[in-house]
């Protein structure tokens, strides 16, 4: 059986420099995509045309956009590449530059392009699970992404600050504590 081999990671993208590069719907999805999880993201974008909700949404949240066509100089300071153009060899070079700095990059819609995939995020308070397909399957990260949302309480944040404010009044070793956290916690998570 294939297995999913991927190591998952939360990025804090306010503190990394992202480039978009294209401006029409794929670019949209993916800037969406971030801006929803990661508000305080830092993004560039280069294309020679923007979708007016792209424009719309760089503007409300301060995304620099540059009305220009692709060059390597664009990757200059930069962490995270993703190339959404519908020119696949504009996004082949985008990703053969990024390999080149060492710098992450997705090629949206081409898997063997990609160092990372942006899956299905569900977002409560402080609890956030992302869900990963091997980039096989967007749909069924959206289906399960939906069925977290469902199934997970509103007020899990409030478990979570509970649970904080609990895990500082605890005695003992790092082991003790996390001990004591899972005796605590252990009715959370019931197979019926």
């Amino acid at each position: 059986m294939e297995r999913n081999e991927l190591y998952p990671v939360f990025l804090k993208v306010s503190e990394l420099k992202v480039l978009i590069v294209g401006g029409g719907n794929v670019a949209l999805e993916k800037l969406t995509f971030l801006l929803k999880s990661s508000p305080n993201a830092k993004v560039d974008m280069v294309a020679p045309m923007y979708r007016e909700d792209t424009i719309a949404l760089a503007n409300e949240y301060d995304i620099v956009m540059h009305r220009a066509s692709y060059d390597s100089s664009y990757l200059d300071k930069k962490h995270i590449v993703i190339a959404t153009t519908d020119r696949p060899e504009v996004n082949e070079l985008v990703y053969n530059d990024c390999r080149t700095r060492s710098i992450m990059v997705n090629v949206a819609d081409n898997p063997p392009l990609c160092d990372f995939y942006m899956g299905g995020i569900v977002t409560k308070g402080n609890v956030k699970i992302a869900i990963s397909t091997n980039g096989k399957s967007p749909t069924t990260a959206k289906r399960l992404r939906q069925f977290f949302e469902d199934v997970i309480p509103e007020n899990i944040d409030d478990l979570v600050k509970n649970l904080n404010e609990y895990r500082k009044t605890i005695k003992g070793d790092f082991e003790q504590k996390v001990e004591t956290l899972n005796e605590f916690t252990k009715g959370l998570v019931q197979k019926k």
